[in-house]
C-alpha cells in the first residue's frame, strides 16, 4: 500500500486492484452551506462529526433515502468543513468491504482522524461482504478504533433488500414485537450505525429555492424574468419524476 502523508493530503480513495490509496488532489468543493433543504440532517451530522474531532463518542452515520437528495454530498462537504481540523476521508466501494481491515490498520496510530465514506451501500440476497462491514462496525474481537468512523449512503433504511416472505416468522408476544430471523439478522447491520438520517423527497417551494440559490447571481432576461426560470425548472423536474437538489443542479447546468 503506497504510503499517504495525511500531513498533505486529506483525501484518498482504495484502489483494490493495486491493494494502494490513491491521494485525492481534486477534492469536490461542495460545503454545508450549499446545501439546501437538508437542515436537520445537516446539524445531526455536523454536530456527530465535531464530536468525533474531539474524541467525545461519535457514532458510525448512515444516510439513506429517496435518490438526489443531498446524502452523498453532506458526507463530502464534512471533509470541506473540517479538514483544517485534522478529518481525513478515504472512499471506499462497497465491493471492497472485505479489505477494510487492511486500510484501517495503517490508519490506528496517526493523529487525525478518519471518516470511511461508502456511497451507495447496498447489499443484494445471499450477499456475504455485509458480514465484513460489520465486524468492522461493531462486532470483532478488537474494539473499533477511536480514530475512524464510517458514514455510508443508502436508499435502503437496512442495507439488505426486505422480503414479504422474511416476515413470516415474525410474531406478536403480548405486547412485543418478535422479528424473525431474517428480519433480525438484516436489521442487525443498520443497527450498528448508531446515527440514521433520513431523506425524502423535497417540496416544490423547496426545490425553487435551491434553484434560486443555483441562479443567486442570474439577472433574468427578456423571456420572463424569474417566474419563468421557475416555470422551466418545475417542468424540468416533472420530466425527471423526482424534485431534488441533484435536478435543481442538473437544470442549472442545462441553462448555464
Amino acid at each position: 500500500m503506497t504510503d499517504v502523508d495525511w500531513n498533505k493530503v486529506t483525501a484518498a480513495i482504495w484502489r483494490p486492484r493495486t491493494q494502494r490509496l490513491r491521494p485525492v488532489h481534486r477534492v469536490d468543493p461542495v460545503v454545508p452551506e450549499q446545501l439546501l433543504g437538508v437542515g436537520r440532517q445537516k446539524r445531526a451530522l455536523m454536530e456527530n462529526t465535531e464530536r468525533f474531532l474531539a474524541g467525545r463518542g461519535a457514532n458510525n452515520a448512515l444516510l439513506w433515502g429517496s435518490r438526489g437528495t443531498g446524502k452523498s454530498s453532506l458526507i463530502k462537504s464534512m471533509l470541506n468543513a473540517y479538514a483544517d481540523r485534522g478529518l481525513r476521508m478515504i472512499e471506499v466501494d462497497a465491493d471492497d468491504l472485505g479489505d477494510l481491515p487492511e486500510i484501517i490498520d495503517p490508519l490506528l496510530d496517526l493523529p487525525q482522524r478518519f471518516v470511511i465514506f461508502c456511497d451507495d451501500l447496498s447489499f443484494e440476497q445471499g450477499d456475504s461482504r455485509y458480514k465484513g462491514l460489520k465486524r468492522v462496525l461493531e462486532g470483532s474481537l478488537e474494539l473499533p478504533p477511536e480514530n475512524v468512523v464510517v458514514y455510508a449512503s443508502s436508499n435502503r433504511r437496512h442495507l439488505l433488500p426486505e422480503l414479504a416472505s422474511d416476515n413470516q416468522g415474525t410474531q406478536v408476544v403480548g405486547t412485543e414485537l418478535h422479528y424473525s430471523d431474517a428480519v433480525e439478522e438484516k436489521i442487525s447491520l443498520s443497527d450498528r450505525f448508531g446515527l440514521w438520517l433520513s431523506f425524502y423527497p423535497i417540496s416544490q417551494p423547496e426545490y425553487l429555492e435551491i434553484v434560486d440559490f443555483f441562479f443567486r447571481d442570474w439577472p433574468g432576461d427578456e423571456r420572463g424574468g424569474r417566474d419563468r426560470l421557475h416555470a422551466d425548472a418545475i417542468r424540468f423536474a416533472q420530466a425527471r419524476g423526482v424534485r431534488s437538489g441533484r435536478v435543481a443542479r442538473q437544470f442549472f447546468n442545462s441553462r448555464a
